[in-house]
């Protein structure tokens, strides 16, 4: 067995803000001694943009724009070339969190098509026989809390055939009349979304009803801008043709990772958007949309 690699970050969910201190142990596992050239321990975190197909042929001018926007990127020397010794060599380390310049450390979200990611790498360097030896840990990082709470910004919503748009045919349409309201669309992220939903009434049986929630990512530069909405979570609120007059709730969960706070820079754009979804027998699909704005407190 040859030496092997391991990065221990101390807190146990690795979330960690602007100006905090990651501190951690870097692990030395091997049989023999290990003969090296140094270890050094890098921690880097970058905005990667990402063109969809779609955007590919029109936005060539966009190449030079999309390449991965630097956030941190520092290095620090942890041990001297030299030899360490069989077993497990745990080295400590304390890193701090900071950015320069006017550079913003933006909350770690993963997208299809904006990613925001911070790695602690740590490299071996040995001589040329043997290989350098490199693992990476990711960390999380989540942007400072917004001052004072946001204001609710409750909505009704009514949907019949008439306040739907994109229809071809609205003649064709079975009579129906969905009402509801959700609490707020000014969302604290670590706070479900709730409200709820009443079917009135409906002529075509209801075969599902649900509730899907959307990112939107714009990149862009001066050139132009590339914007496109893909599903994040799809929650199923109602199975089947559901009483009249029933309230049903309406509660969703915004995962890690896949949400942040909303976010507007010059170069990217990440928003949120909630879509109740109204399946009937006949295959008529009735979409009510709303775009959220997402904080952390």
């Amino acid at each position: 067995m040859g030496a092997v690699l391991d990065i221990k970050i101390k807190r146990a969910n690795k979330v960690y803000h602007c100006g905090e201190v990651l501190t951690g142990v870097v692990v030395v596992t091997s049989k023999d001694s290990v003969q090296h050239q140094g270890i050094s321990l890098t921690m880097e975190g970058s905005v990667n943009l990402q063109l969809s197909a779609k955007s590919v042929g029109v936005f060539e001018a966009f190449y030079n724009s999309v390449k991965p926007l630097q956030i941190i990127n520092s290095t620090v020397e942890m041990v001297k070339p030299g030899k360490l010794p069989g077993g497990k060599t745990e080295i400590p380390f304390e890193f701090p969190l900071q950015v320069k310049g006017n550079k913003v450390l933006y909350e770690t979200y993963h997208g299809v098509f904006v990613n925001i990611q911070y790695i602690l790498r740590c490299d071996m360097r040995r001589s040329l026989l043997a290989k350098d030896l490199t693992k990476t840990c990711e960390f999380i990082v989540h942007s400072p809390p917004q001052k004072g709470k946001p204001t609710p910004s409750p909505v009704d919503f009514t949907v019949t055939p008439e306040t739907l748009q994109n229809v071809k045919e609205r003649a064709l349409l079975p009579k129906f009349l969905i009402r509801g309201h959700l609490n707020s669309t000014n969302c604290i992220i670590t706070q479900p979304l709730t409200g709820e939903l009443v079917v009135v009434n409906s002529d075509a049986a209801i075969k599902s009803i649900e509730l899907q929630l959307v990112r939107v990512e714009t990149c862009g530069c001066a050139e132009g801008y590339a914007r496109d909405a893909t599903e994040i979570q799809n929650i199923q609120i109602a199975d089947g043709d559901v009483c009249r007059n029933l309230p049903i709730p309406i509660y969703m969960v915004f995962p890690r990772l896949f949400t942040c706070p909303t976010l507007e820079t010059t170069n990217f754009k990440v928003e949120f958007e909630v879509n109740i979804v109204v399946l009937l027998h006949d295959d008529h699909l009735i979409t009510e949309n709303f775009p959220l704005k997402l904080c952390r407190l």
